[in-house]
């Protein structure tokens, strides 16, 4: 073999060589740079675990009840079925018949019991009239205070197994009373004291009418007291009354109407408003206790979807989840 034929080999080997070194210094494809590639402090990782969702204590749902006479049978349908929807109540409001009806379930949260109580109820339970010795009403209040006395159960709010709150209203400066303590007779006495119907009432050195002159539907009262969630059931609206033929139905007439139009700011802070459809059941026929119970159940059950939006908007808000159905 000639001097030629050697060169012409070298120069094959070297040019081998020089391959064999570029393939194993070749840069690593990006998907291997990105894996290897450190975290910088203060950037986030490429891929983060999900957080787990918060712990998210329980919502404070208040329930509030308006007045507006023997339309307060509506409420007792409207407690049945958040009952039988398991909607915890952790919070009774009650104003006027709201109070009454609103003592009978919390001191004893069994609304079979408390159908059974409201369809005993009679006008002469709670209207004692006394046409001749009444100054400032017509009826004295000792009918319903003897009706609490003996049909709820505990005597002290304190007492009561479901937190409770009555509103009255001063008549000397036109305060706002919340009775969240104390006796239940004081209480229910004061909160149905309708004015020119009923006499005032005196607990303490305060002289008291019903609540409803303030607050017809206390949605506020609910809020200030730890209520995350409110539902109202609104008894005042729409009330048409074609028999107002007398000083009392004048009177009656005059007040519902007065307080229908105050309830309207109330009711916009409401989470949950349930509006039976009893608009034309006057403040004293309890001639139609059993519609009124209805009423309130069809016009619960058409909320029961907007309460449970509202508890599960709650646990998001907050960061939680919301509970299975």
């Amino acid at each position: 073999m000639g001097i030629g034929d050697d060169a012409m080999r070298a120069t094959r080997l070297g040019i081998g060589a020089l391959a064999l070194v570029a393939a194993c210094t070749t840069t690593p494809a990006k998907k291997d740079q990105a894996a290897t590639q450190p975290t910088l402090p203060g950037s986030a990782p490429a891929t983060q675990a999900a957080l787990p969702p918060k712990q998210v204590d329980p919502p404070k749902i208040a329930l509030v009840l308006g007045g507006g006479g023997a339309r307060g049978f509506a409420h007792v349908g409207v407690l049945r079925v958040l009952v039988q929807e398991k909607v915890p109540i952790d919070l009774i409001v009650g104003t006027s018949v709201g109070s009454l009806i609103g003592a009978l379930y919390a001191a004893n949260p069994d609304v079979f019991e408390l159908e059974w109580k409201a369809f005993e109820i009679d006008k002469d339970d709670l209207f004692d009239y006394s046409f001749f010795s009444a100054k400032a009403g017509l009826v004295k209040g000792e009918a319903i205070k003897e009706f609490v006395r003996k049909n709820v159960r505990w005597p002290l709010i304190e007492q009561f197994p479901v937190r409770y709150i009555a509103v009255a209203t001063d008549l000397n400066n036109g305060e706002r009373v919340e009775f969240k303590s104390g006796p239940i007779v004081d209480a229910v006495r004061a909160s149905v004291a309708i004015p020119g119907v009923f006499s005032p009432t005196r607990v303490g050195d305060r002289l008291l009418v019903d609540g409803g002159v303030v607050a017809n539907i206390a949605v506020d009262t609910a809020k200030a007291n730890g209520a995350d969630i409110v539902i109202a059931s609104n008894i005042s609206q729409k009330v048409v009354d074609y028999q107002v033929d007398d000083m009392l139905s004048t009177i009656l007439q005059s007040i519902t109407i007065m307080m229908s139009e105050a309830a309207e700011s109330q009711l916009q802070h409401a989470d949950v408003v349930v509006t039976p459809d009893i608009g034309d059941v006057g403040t004293l026929d309890f001639s139609q206790k059993k519609r009124c119970m209805q009423a309130g159940i069809e016009a619960a059950k058409a909320q029961v979807a907007n309460v449970k939006q509202a508890i599960a908007r709650y646990y998001v808000e907050r960061g939680g989840v919301p509970p299975a159905p």
